[in-house]
């Protein structure tokens, strides 16, 4: 079960999920937690804050932080709270030293910064999760906080490392095997791990819910389950398209492509632990724990409407690299995909004509260099404030007259880099960032607010209502 910063940001939010922790405790929870919300972007704020102002201001910008948690202590933990306290304190202090050293390290290289920054914001998740363990232990649970520094083995690439699974599998089992079968509930925090010399790592924004699928992986579980502040995986992204719904059911792969693309519920490396072990991954809601949810599975069947929910995602950049050496050529998308491997940026779409290739990037900081290098291979053309839109659901591809519907309902927006999946199960385009808004919404109607030709309105099952 693992709990995201939102549903832990105040004491009534840490009293509810350790009420959702122990109506479950026949089935013999383990508990993964992210930092407190909004504290790790304070906490890593505070490190750049200490680097150029110094030390004492770093620290002062975290205070109102390390007050929501002695709040909660005040407000939850009798009998735990002098323990509890002293935490926050040790971690005060662990943050102050490091912090120092950020000062005093100025010119430090970015493999050193990075490591400092992962060191600092690895107290989020860990005060959280002592807290949530000493409220389960207040309300006479058995239940202990684990370091998962001590599970989690990962490589030395700070900032967003890559666990190596055996030694995390290995570790995870020696660490949790017995809490468990003594009945005692482990809580760890997410985000966080170590390298095999024992330096902190972090596994980049969004890892507590890779965390959870790494751990539920390593034990075999039943059930990975996500509790968040939204019922389920929807429709479309509600503050875009407030009509949006529950998805009850997704395969793996409808799911894989809606969280790399935008949808915010889920991260988009969670999934694939537990792919590899098929254990089902479900999406909660903690604000309501006996509403609606998406479970997450293997395979899924078709929506009688084909497409099951869209996400969008925006700051987008396109990149056009045009040839005419390409034609009759090879090896000529290998030199383009070098390049961006050598500055470590990501490509996200990909599409290619006979004398061009066109991609699209989040991540922006290396593209100078990066054109620089391409501009050898061939013309090179950027456009910016670019969105990508995903239309996603199992049959895509095999179903007349989607792609012409889904065109024809935004005719007016000029879309562009249209790639069809892979997989049978998604179609992706690129339009203007100011119009991406306008997209969704008129989609959104027209796949999932639309009535049939009988007047009959669809519910988020895809079945047909009484009129």
């Amino acid at each position: 079960m693992k709990f995201g910063g939102t549903s832990l940001e105040g004491a009534t939010a840490f009293q509810n999920a350790a009420r959702i922790v122990a109506e479950r405790i026949e089935r013999r929870p383990v508990v993964v937690v992210s930092a407190m919300a909004r504290f790790t972007d304070a906490l890593i704020a505070s490190v750049k804050e200490a680097a150029t102002v110094g030390a004492d201001a770093g620290l002062a910008s975290l205070e109102k932080h390390f007050d929501r948690h002695s709040r909660v202590i005040d407000a939850l933990l009798s009998k735990e709270g002098d323990r509890l306290r002293q935490l926050v304190e040790q971690g005060r202090a662990e943050i102050r030293d490091l912090l120092k050293t950020a000062a005093t390290e100025q010119n430090a290289d970015r493999w050193r910064r990075k490591a400092l920054e992962d060191a600092v914001a690895s107290n989020g998740e860990r005060l959280s999760a002592a807290l949530l363990a000493a409220v389960l232990l207040e309300n006479n649970y058995s239940a202990c906080d684990v370091d998962a520094r001590c599970c989690v083995v990962t490589d030395d690439e700070f900032g967003c490392a890559a666990p190596l699974m055996t030694e995390t599998f290995a570790n995870t089992q020696a660490q949790l095997r017995s809490l468990i079968e003594s009945s005692c509930v482990p809580v760890l925090g997410g985000f966080i791990g170590s390298t095999v010399t024992g330096e902190t790592t972090t596994l980049g924004r969004g890892g507590s819910d890779y965390t959870a699928a790494i751990i539920g992986a390593a034990l075999d579980s039943e059930e990975i389950q996500i509790w968040t502040d939204v019922p389920g995986v929807l429709t479309a992204d509600p503050r875009v398209a407030p009509k949006a719904r529950t998805v009850p059911r997704l395969s793996f792969a409808e799911a894989s492509e809606l969280a790399y693309f935008g949808a915010r519920v889920l991260h988009p490396k969670t999934l694939h632990p537990a792919v590899e072990r098929d254990i089902p991954v479900r999406i909660c809601n903690s604000r309501a724990p006996d509403g609606r949810s998406t479970v997450v599975v293997g395979e899924s069947e078709m929506s009688p409407q084909t497409v099951k929910a869209i996400a969008h995602k925006t700051g987008v950049t396109t990149v056009q690299i045009t040839s005419a050496r390409m034609l009759g050529a090879y090896g000529f998308l290998r030199a383009i995909f070098e390049i961006f491997d050598k500055y470590r940026t990501a490509v996200d779409v990909v599409t290619t004509s006979e004398v061009s290739v066109s991609l699209s990037l989040d991540d922006t900081s290396a593209l100078p260099t990066i054109v620089a290098e391409l501009e050898k291979l061939g013309t090179v053309s950027i456009e910016e404030e670019r969105a990508i839109l995903c239309i996603v659901g199992e049959g895509l591809r095999s179903t007349p007259g989607i792609a012409a519907r889904i065109f024809s309902t935004i005719s007016d927006i000029n879309v562009s880099l249209i790639s069809q999946g892979a997989s049978r199960i998604n179609l992706t385009f690129a339009v203007e960032e100011a119009r991406a808004r306008e997209a969704v919404m008129r989609l959104h109607k027209e796949f999932f607010e639309q009535l049939t030709e009988e007047h009959t309105p669809i519910d988020e099952w895809g079945l047909s209502l009484p009129a």
